[in-house]
């Protein structure tokens, strides 16, 4: 439907202009803190940061092959 179209493209957007930023902040204050090796919240931020790039994929696959009825 063109209002769950809307929604996927407003999440998609919200992901890549605000959470993405504050994904990498949180992998560069976690570097900051140090050794990375054991480094417990820059392994956590670069997790977030993988699960949020994968949501990103998701969305833009389902958006670009979304037929709207």
């Amino acid at each position: 439907t063109p209002e769950g179209f809307q929604k996927l493209a407003d999440e998609l957007k919200y992901l890549k202009n605000e959470r993405r930023g504050e994904v990498a902040q949180s992998i560069h204050d976690a570097k900051m803190d140090g050794d990375v090796s054991e480094n417990a919240g820059y392994e956590e931020a670069k997790r977030q940061q993988a699960i949020l790039e994968g949501r990103i994929m998701t969305l833009e696959g389902m958006l670009k092959n979304a037929v709207l009825i």
